[in-house]
């Protein structure tokens, strides 16, 4: 696997994060020797699900969403979980860093629900995209073309349909990094 030891990473989680699309990013950006920071609204404890009705661990993230600098990171990772890209979707720093982040051109990767994030951060129109199967009439209303596959690139947004696509996800983040 590819190193990217100078690239720092943030990822945004919150209450109700699936809990696989966290871990397993993060290990994998950590493995590849990225560092890696994790922004939450409000900066306090979340609690993590599995598959949005089992309650998994819960995790104290390294910021709060107010104090994200977007020019300190390499890329953003989008996670998914139902409550979780719900929240994401509706809160004003989540939509002003991803907005940043597409504006300085830095790779944006979102999983299964994440998407929500960016249909509200109104950047998704043209692009070709793939997400949770529940997402796919969302995006397209939108304006993206969306696909059947477990990962999709278009510039450098990546996205992927479920935890089942990690391994791809996580290839296709630390590629475009390297």
């Amino acid at each position: 696997m590819a190193e990217i030891n100078s690239k720092k990473v943030l990822i945004l989680a919150g209450q109700g994060v699936e809990q696989v699309e966290l871990t397993s990013p993060r290990d994998a950006l950590k493995d590849a020797g990225a560092q890696v920071v994790v922004a939450a609204a409000d900066g306090k404890e979340f609690q993590a699900m599995n598959g949005d009705w089992e309650k998994a661990d819960t995790f104290t993230p390294d910021l709060a969403l107010a104090d994200v600098s977007v020019e300190e990171f390499d890329a953003l990772v989008l996670t998914g979980g139902t409550l979780n890209a719900d929240a994401m979707r509706i809160n004003s720093e989540a939509r002003s860093i991803t907005v940043q982040f597409f504006e300085a051109e830095k790779p944006v990767a979102a999983i299964c629900h994440a998407p929500w994030l960016l249909i509200d951060s109104n950047k998704v129109a043209g692009k070709k995209m793939t997400s949770y199967t529940s997402v796919k009439l969302d995006l397209q209303n939108a304006g993206a073309e969306w696909v059947d596959e477990e990962v999709v690139e278009d510039g450098n947004l990546i996205t992927s349909r479920n935890p089942g696509d990690l391994e791809a996800f996580n290839k296709a983040i630390i590629a475009k990094l390297s």
